[in-house]
């Protein structure tokens, strides 16, 4: 096993990493914003919830305050640079889908953006937001997705067709092979 620091004055924290980073999209009607959100969950099945972490300094914090909805987009490994654009800048500063070119399509039930490169995408009403420390979850109702045919099968990402954008922190992002690993089965004894 390798040695390992320990840690009790916490400042910064990085063991979630690699991860999915979302693009999260939201639409006033007056004003439309992107940004990406390392900080993202699922959180219940019944009724589907999708979770958010934003802090309040975000432009895109205010935004889904007053549109009452936002979407959650996830896009391939070929798509990191929009990725990292859209959380490098600000939309109080520029109009990042003219700025960077991002195709849009037109969503099912909420007023959101949702990216025409994305291989899966849920339109979220906003439900709840909570604080906890210097950010705010968002719990979204999923009200509609958009799945990108054949990338899924019974609901398992299949990474021999697409390759998720692996956050690894710092603007650097991983590729993923083929799954390898075989999972015991459920309620197995051991880890022999």
């Amino acid at each position: 096993m390798t040695p390992k620091q320990h840690i009790t004055q916490v400042k910064a924290f990085f063991g979630y990493y690699p991860g999915l980073v979302a693009v999260v999209t939201v639409d006033t009607g007056t004003e439309r914003n992107a940004m990406a959100a390392g900080w993202n969950t699922a959180l219940s099945f019944v009724p589907p919830l999708y979770g958010v972490s934003i802090a309040p300094s975000r432009h895109t914090h205010d935004l889904i305050l007053a549109a009452g909805a936002f979407g959650v987009n996830f896009l391939p490994l070929e798509h990191a640079r929009l990725i990292a654009a859209v959380g490098g800048t600000s939309g109080r500063d520029i109009d990042k889908f003219a700025d960077f070119d991002i195709a849009t399509e037109p969503s099912l039930r909420a007023n959101v953006p949702i990216l025409a490169d994305a291989y899966v995408s849920y339109e979220c009403v906003l439900r709840d937001h909570h604080t906890y420390g210097d950010h705010t979850l968002f719990a979204g109702e999923i009200v509609a997705m958009h799945v990108a045919e054949g990338v899924f099968a019974e609901g398992v990402l299949q990474p021999d067709l697409l390759q998720p954008a692996l956050h690894l922190g710092k603007d650097r992002y991983m590729r993923t092979e083929k799954v390898a690993v075989e999972v015991l089965p459920r309620g197995a004894e051991s880890f022999r």
